[in-house]
């Protein structure tokens, strides 16, 4: 079975399973083929929530020898041996499963596709639990007063009711996983496997005939008689019926309704929720951003003969007679009233606010009459910049600096062989360029021409490199 076919399934299963069939979800999982690590695991919780614990153990074993290193998988099988009342296997499972949270308080599974946290003070609390099973009250006392130390705050009553009932020698509830989760496949994948109409259908643009829809190829009509005298509104301006404003901050969307922007985008703000969401157009797409990433702009539109719909993005400042309008060029055009004769750091840092971009970042220029553009820095005479103000204004040109990036290598210290699509296969001793640090335990690479994750304990660094 190719990797496509086993993503649809993959993708099926989960929408099955967050519909509430989780029958339909299991027979879909079953039927892939070549199961990796997570479908393997999901097919264990399923089993799980049903109550199957033969089967759900064989599918947590499928899960842990595809990555020995998934610590949720070791901690899902303990739970399974638990309620088998294997209480031995189950602590070995709950140790493993800490052994691979390598330090830390919790790992994040998120960036891998499934929305849980695993916490350290959870699997120590469930440890503690085994040992009390078998009689071993002072390792249980052991294992939870270190959970104490590693506890979040919101794990800190669950540790103390804990605690209260180990001194009373009392049995306590397991932690368990919710059961409303499943690893989910890599979503730019699966919006890859949708079909995309490049062409579209074709459509009359323009006929003499009443209602004229045919799509297709025809003798040559004839021309329209009449062409308005005004040009047609372009589409653009059809989104400026929104409220314009400015991204302020990055915003990474979580789901489908969302939508990504960066600071110094342009949004149009359809609606404002009292949930402090907006519904936002830009770049002919609609979606959700916290409004308070947002600034509100103004926009005014201004008609010539020899122009069609000019428009200029002007802040919400008033203006007064003592102050100057100085018109700043940037990927759009902002004008900020300002006092002439304002030092070079003032002017900067004011236009590097209004931008929404690092004073660092960027370089101010100017031109004075019948010359070209010249960059204004910390020696250069403001007097000689405030003196080309004409009618109350000044035009500056804003250019962001070029940015040097830092390329860090990782050395590989074990071989790690990948048990995912999305896992970046490589050999002891091998050089991968990092990408990025999905948490603290996984890493994105690239190595032999492949991308893909792997775990960070299996790497080191040894150089950086700016390029």
């Amino acid at each position: 079975m190719s990797f496509v076919n086993t993503l649809k399934q993959w993708d099926e299963s989960v929408a099955c399973f967050e519909r509430g069939d989780s029958t339909a979800a299991l027979e879909t999982f079953i039927d892939i083929q070549e199961k990796n690590s997570k479908i393997f695991f999901n097919i264990g919780c399923i089993h799980l929530i049903n109550k199957d614990l033969d089967e759900a153990e064989k599918a947590f074993d499928g899960s842990i020898g595809k990555d020995q290193h998934l610590a949720v998988a070791f901690f899902q099988r303990g739970l399974t041996f638990y309620k088998k009342e294997r209480f031995e296997e189950s602590f070995a499972d709950f140790q493993n499963a800490f052994r691979e949270l390598r330090g830390n308080q919790l790992i994040d599974y998120k960036p891998l596709g499934l929305r849980y946290k695993l916490y350290a003070c959870e699997v120590l609390h469930n440890m503690a639990l085994v040992n009390a099973q078998l009689g071993l009250w002072e390792k249980a006392k052991e294992h939870l007063l270190t959970a104490l130390n590693l506890k979040t705050e919101a794990k800190l009553s669950l540790i103390d009711k804990a605690l209260e009932c180990l001194l009373k020698q009392k049995l306590f509830q397991p932690v368990e996983m919710s059961q409303k989760v499943l690893f989910k496949p890599n979503k730019n994948y699966v919006a890859e496997l949708e079909k995309k109409d490049y062409l579209g259908k074709a459509k009359v643009v323009a006929s003499i005939i009443d209602k004229d829809e045919f799509s297709g190829f025809a003798p040559l009509q004839p021309q329209v008689d009449e062409v308005p005298a005004t040009p047609k509104v372009p589409e653009v301006m059809r989104a400026l019926e929104g409220e314009p404003h400015t991204v302020l901050f990055e915003f990474v969307p979580e789901t489908s309704d969302e939508l990504a922007v960066v600071p110094g985008n342009i949004v149009f703000v359809l609606q404002k929720g009292a949930d402090n969401w907006a519904s936002v157009i830009f770049n002919e797409r609609r979606g959700l951003v916290p409004y308070n990433y947002l600034e509100r702009l103004e926009i005014t539109l201004s008609s010539k003969q020899d122009k069609v719909h000019q428009y200029t993005l002007i802040s919400l400042n008033k203006w007064d007679s003592s102050k100057c309008i100085v018109k700043v060029h940037f990927k759009y055009t902002i004008a900020i009233s300002m006092t002439p004769g304002l030092a070079y750091i003032t002017t900067l840092k004011t236009i590097s606010n209004k931008l929404g971009v690092p004073a660092t970042s960027i370089t101010l220029s100017y031109s004075p009459k019948d010359s070209g553009k010249i960059i204004i820095d910390k020696d250069t005479r403001m007097e000689d910049v405030w003196s080309c103000v004409r009618n109350g204004r000044l035009t500056l040109w804003c250019d962001m600096k070029p940015q040097l990036h830092i390329q860090t290598y990782l050395v590989a210290l074990h071989s790690y062989a990948s048990s995912n699509p999305e896992d970046l296969e490589f050999n002891q001793g091998d050089t991968i360029l990092l990408l990025s640090k999905v948490n603290e335990d996984w890493f994105e690479g690239e190595c032999n021409q492949k991308i893909g994750i792997f775990p960070a304990s299996f790497v080191e660094e040894v150089q950086m490199k700016e390029i």
